[in-house]
């Protein structure tokens, strides 16, 4: 029997057994309805309360799907004492359907059907402007590389790179190796997918879920896949099991979900932004230890974590680059991979994805290659796509190329000010007000750690139906106990971290503080915050240059006050006697749990502090707020960094601009696995680069292309000021 024909057939039938029954008994089976659970769920008592027949039957064939239903109900029939009406129903079931449809499909059965859903459910993943894509056609090879490819001692590595250690695309090879065995022959439960925002993560993750279902992935290994994104299951109101969640990502409420779990070495959790787990010390977050316990999103998604839920099952999750060390100390033996976005190859079919006309691609791809800052900035893909979509319009509206800029502040800002171009001229004013609004919004949640926000929040602003909610907000219906329930989020959650910086900028003068307090309670809040407000602090100092202070004023019509930029400043300053003198990791990767060896005070330390200044100053691109606010900051003091290209560009600026009598201190430092190609250390690479000497008659013998050259130019620089390198 076809499916639609199956649910009206179960509808009739169910509804002619409670038409039935007296009003007596139709309350008595009210009552052992909400205590039937079939796999751990049962229907809320809210919708039972006062539900009549029909209501009754369309509960019921909702909430469990069709022949499920008709299983609940002639068992809750003989709870309530009503054996006759149970018996009839039971025998006017077999008539109807036959013998054999009363049988849950087992799970060898249901393998075929869940994996067609999903193909179904992620064919099309959303672009952040709402534009629905087709993941085949979208998703662009990344680089990623294993943990291994970080290797602790450089010293003892051989000159060129075993090829297993490189980062390689991702495709379906690659995708495989994330769990393939170690040396010991060991096969990792859990796999960490590290990466700065917007580098990729999620889609990568996403492409993985796609990849199983079309059977390319983890063949015989994995019987189900589900895809957890944890800030959406965090905010979700209420309680649940696993159990729970499991059956939200079935086509239908008859999915085997015991059998599933009993076989818990063949499930795949991908849990998506697990940076955003709370942390450990209240009830809320105790780790779930049962997959039919009721409990918070926080304690189901920390039990699969630690693995005290489902130990043998296979984790795949995604954490920003500067994880908070709570959540390492949670991770149960983790095998880490980086995610490092596009390669310049990559780059160029990412355009011609993008723009799906020759022309167009070659034009714009053309110009942004002949503009390095830039093209190097696109190796994150949320950066490339919003190059993409600006350059489109530009195209479009037959404008200059040229004015896109070459921070990723002012990339964002660019972005923003031509998406708002699209506003009349005449509601200039009143955009310009709801701006304001909405980063305030912004700064609630960045603050408060919230994504979702509700009508009720947006009617508080008076933002529901305004012209910014439509063009920054997505709008989702979450089911809710009684009825849908509708929150609002940011088209991605970088620009709620833009926005949130922005407002500081956009405060009136003379206008009452904000209830969370100015820039200073940002920059001097709780230190536990500082990792998740990092990328928040980046936007922030972006926005202080003059040139983006004009942009602000320009294009929203604000006049920014000078106030907020000597706040920052004296901060920055401030930082020469308060900042962390021991650091771990760089700012684009996760710290690793190293074992015993590593010292226990570390594990909390979440940012390589320094070097994340210097990436704030960086993104001003203001030489003299640079050399001012590296006066407080006599000695840079960089240990244990694995320099990327990018860390790099930004210690090559910051140095070009240091004010006279400046030191550098670098300890332990190496250049990362990707462009290391000698043993001799870095120190001994930079000295040998400057010809021996630190004075100013050193002459560069670095070649054109080494990641050391920008640096050592940058020394040699007349603006320099620096005058100890140790």
């Amino acid at each position: 029997m076809e499916p639609g024909a199956a649910s009206g057939a179960a509808r009739e039938l169910l509804l002619a057994a409670l038409e039935d029954l007296s009003q007596q008994q139709l309350k008595r089976f009210r009552h052992k309805l909400r205590d039937a659970p079939l796999d751990g769920r049962s229907i809320p008592w809210g919708r039972l309360e006062n539900a009549n027949a029909v209501d009754l039957a369309e509960e019921l064939i909702n909430f469990y799907g069709p022949e499920p239903a008709l299983d609940v109900a002639r068992k809750t029939l003989k709870r309530a004492d009503v054996r006759d009406v149970a018996a009839r129903l039971k025998e006017q079931r077999l008539q109807r359907l036959g013998p054999s449809s009363s049988a849950l499909l087992s799970v060898s059965e249901y393998k075929k059907k869940y994996r067609e859903h999903v193909l179904r459910q992620h064919a099309k993943v959303k672009e952040r402007n709402a534009r629905s894509v087709k993941i085949t056609k979208r998703f662009t090879k990344l680089l990623i590389a294993p943990e291994s490819a970080v290797p602790e001692h450089a010293a003892q590595e051989p000159a060129e790179e075993p090829e297993r250690e490189r980062a390689r695309r991702s495709d379906t090879h690659t995708f495989n190796r994330l769990f393939r065995r170690d040396e010991e022959g060991q096969r990792p439960l859990t796999v960490v997918l590290q990466g700065p925002a917007g580098i990729g993560k999620t889609m990568a993750a996403k492409k993985i879920l796609y990849d199983w279902a079309a059977g390319k992935l983890y063949h015989g290994q994995v019987d189900f896949a589900f895809f957890m994104p944890c800030r959406e299951l965090l905010e979700r109101p209420g309680t649940c099991s696993l159990a729970d969640l499991i059956l939200d990502q079935c086509p239908d409420r008859s999915a085997p979900v015991r059998q599933m779990l009993a076989q818990s070495e063949r499930l795949l959790f991908i849990l998506d932004g697990v940076d955003e787990l709370p942390a450990l010390g209240s009830a809320e977050t105790a780790p779930c230890i049962d997959p039919f316990e009721v409990a918070s999103a926080a304690g189901v998604l920390g039990g699969l974590l630690s693995k005290v839920l489902l130990p043998e099952a296979r984790l795949l999750v995604t954490t920003r680059g500067a994880a908070p060390g709570k959540l390492q100390g949670r991770l149960c033996s983790p095998q880490c991979a980086e995610v490092r976005g596009f390669s310049d190859k990559d780059k160029k079919k990412y355009f011609y994805k993008f723009f799906q006309d020759e022309w167009r691609a070659e034009r714009a791809y053309r110009f942004v290659k002949e503009n390095e800052t830039l093209f190097s900035l696109c190796f994150v893909p949320f950066v490339c796509w919003i190059v993409c979509t600006v350059l489109r319009q530009q195209l479009e509206l037959g404008q200059d190329l040229s004015r896109t800029s070459k921070t990723t502040t002012s990339v964002y800002l660019l972005f923003i000010s031509s998406v708002l171009r699209s506003a009349p001229a005449a509601d200039g004013r009143r955009v310009q007000d709801e701006l304001r609004k909405l980063s305030r919004l912004a700064r609630e949640g960045v603050l408060r750690r919230r994504a979702q926000f509700s009508e009720k929040d947006l009617e508080r602003l008076e933002l529901r139906g305004s012209k910014v909610q439509t063009l920054f907000l997505s709008r989702k219906e979450l089911p809710g106990v009684l009825e849908t329930e509708v929150t609002y989020q940011f088209m991605d959650q970088s620009f709620q971290e833009f926005f949130a910086a922005l407002s500081y900028l956009l405060e009136d003068e003379g206008a009452p503080r904000a209830p969370l307090g100015g820039v200073g309670a940002l920059l001097r809040g709780d230190a536990e915050l500082r990792c998740h407000l990092a990328l928040t602090i980046r936007f922030l100092f972006g926005l202080l240059s003059a040139e983006r202070m004009q942009d602000i004023e320009c294009h929203f019509g604000c006049a920014v006050s000078e106030r907020v930029k000597q706040d920052v400043l004296r901060w920055v300053q401030d930082q020469g006697q308060d900042c962390p003198r021991r650091v771990t990791e760089g700012t684009e990767k996760t710290q690793v749990l190293q074992g015993a060896e590593e010292p226990e005070e570390e594990e909390g330390e979440e940012l390589n502090y320094p070097l994340e200044l210097l990436y704030c100053l960086y993104e001003t691109q203001e030489d003299a707020f640079v050399c001012q606010a590296l006066r407080g900051l006599p000695e840079l003091v960089l240990e244990r960094v694995h320099l990327s290209r990018m860390d790099l560009a930004v210690l090559s600026y910051c140095i070009r601009c240091c004010p006279a009598g400046q030191a550098l201190r670098l300890v332990s430092c190496r250049l990362a696995a990707a462009q290391e190609k000698k043993k001799k250390s870095l120190m001994k690479r930079l000295q040998g680069s400057l010809g021996g000497s630190s004075s100013s008659q050193a002459t560069i013998r670095k070649p054109l292309g080494s990641p050391l050259r920008p640096l050592c130019e940058a020394m040699m620089d007349q603006q320099c000021g620096l005058n100890s390198l140790t």
